[in-house]
């Protein structure tokens, strides 16, 4: 793209479009829209407007350019057009979405409004609409797309060629085609491969026999690791009776990833997940998006509590030693969180499962004794430097550090890998469950060397 072309779309800004709104300069701002925005741009920018504005630029766009828009919308605009815009005006958008993005703006809407969306489609992509409906929530039926280019076997690659022609300005991707036979899989062929062949060789020749493919059935995660592991554009989808049926495109399989990254990242911040926006989430669902967690360790503190109450008289023989837990339950949490966050990520993206268990321990545990070393060692010097006790209570300190640091490593890296067995969600066992575990560990270790070390 040349310099000039970016200089172009870098001016039609927030206010330049406004201004041009308001000098009815619609004509040139139509033109402008079309040549120098892309619609996920567009999208961001209409999303300061207000509704007067968004309608007036959404109704200045293309057909294609307004449906593609509109994918990228977030909720909230998406339900203020559909109810802006005329019965005509809604249909031809629908017309234009692809049926994977017409699936995942009606799983958004409330009731009504996926009526009246559902009303502005033609038969035969309602009655597709609702089977893909149908299927398991996060279930790879639910996000493919039945919009695909299939081809025979005794086809000619110029057939072929042809019929990709005819067709394939409705498809999503033309790039991979598939070759069927009464609707089962038996190969694919590459575009690249069709234009690059003699046209009168047929499809049979050249075809790929070595499938990849994914069920209705199968967790969205998984199709997505697969597109994302074979460097695949698309992955074809079977039903039950091994026909196929639709596939997922690389697009989906990118936002996949990214809602189930977010939400174990919401998780293990001890936050129920939410696919709205941070701004786009009232105060009270944020309120219950966080307090059951906090309640859940707010009240597993309690255990924590029970046992310094049973150390009282230490603690009244020796007062300092209260000043050294937050120091130790702190460490020990935060190196719980570091082998969880590795492992998590580990399973994430399968290269860490359920049979490394060992593995991960006994790697983690030579880990922990290295760095429970150096802080032992520079906590130790750090007490005898500041007057905070002597020797002895130096080593008593840095042993506690070196078993609450060998525990926190097996509890985080163990935890994780354990409720990926059990069918849980790794990231739920990540830091705030593992720090209180941690701190229970700590403050039992910690009273018990204490008590062992000066007799109390």
């Amino acid at each position: 793209m040349s310099e000039e072309n970016n200089k172009m779309r870098e001016e039609l800004t927030e206010e330049r479009i406004l201004d041009m709104l308001e000098k009815r300069q619609y004509k040139e701002l139509k033109e402008e829209l079309e040549n120098n925005m892309y619609p996920v741009d567009l999208a961001d920018i209409l999303e300061e407007f207000d509704q007067k504005h968004m309608v007036m630029v959404f109704r200045l766009l293309a057909k294609e350019e307004a449906a593609e828009t509109f994918t990228y919308m977030n909720s909230d605009m998406r339900e203020v057009l559909i109810n802006a815009l005329t019965d005509s005006e809604l249909e031809e958008v629908m017309e234009e979405m692809y049926l994977d993005d017409t699936v995942d703006v009606l799983e958004e809407m409330p009731a009504n409004v996926v009526d009246r969306l559902l009303m502005a489609t033609d038969e035969e992509k309602r009655a597709q609409i609702n089977q893909l409906l149908q299927y398991p929530e996060d279930s790879a039926g639910s996000v493919m797309n039945v919009d695909y280019i299939a081809v025979r076997k005794e086809m000619t690659v110029a057939e072929a060629i042809l019929k990709i022609r005819q067709v394939g300005l409705n498809k999503e991707t033309i790039y991979t085609c598939y070759v069927t036979e009464k609707r089962k899989l038996i190969g694919y062929v590459d575009l690249k491969e069709l234009l690059t062949t003699s046209e009168s060789k047929p499809v049979e020749e050249i075809m790929e026999t070595n499938l990849l493919y994914a069920h209705t059935t199968d967790d969205q995660e998984d199709v997505a690791k697969t597109i994302n592991k074979y460097g695949l554009i698309a992955l074809p989808i079977l039903d039950h009776e091994n026909c196929m049926v639709g596939i997922v495109t690389v697009d989906d399989a990118m936002d996949v990833l990214q809602e189930e990254t977010t939400e174990d990242i919401s998780i293990m911040a001890g936050v129920n997940p939410n696919e709205d926006s941070y701004f786009g989430t009232t105060v009270m669902e944020h309120v219950k998006s966080r307090l059951p967690w906090l309640l859940f360790l707010m009240l597993s503190a309690t255990v924590t509590q029970m046992i310094m109450n049973s150390y009282e008289a230490a603690l009244a023989v020796m007062p300092q030693l209260a000043g050294f837990i937050p120091m130790l339950t702190g460490t020990g949490g935060n190196c719980g969180s570091q082998s969880s966050t590795l492992v998590i990520r580990g399973l994430a993206v399968e290269e860490i499962e359920f049979g490394d268990l060992f593995r991960v321990v006994w790697k983690e545990v030579r880990i922990a004794v290295c760095i429970s070393l150096v802080l032992a060692v520079v906590n130790g010097i750090r007490i005898l430097l500041m007057g905070q006790g002597d020797v002895l209570m130096a080593l008593t300190i840095g042993l506690t550090m070196a078993c609450t640091v060998v525990i926190a490593k097996v509890v985080g890296c163990t935890l994780p890998l354990v409720a990926k067995k059990v069918g849980l969600d790794p990231a739920i066992m990540a830091t705030p469950l593992i720090s209180t575990l941690v701190d229970i560990s700590t403050i039992s270790v910690y009273f018990a060397i204490v008590s062992t070390v000066f007799q109390l």
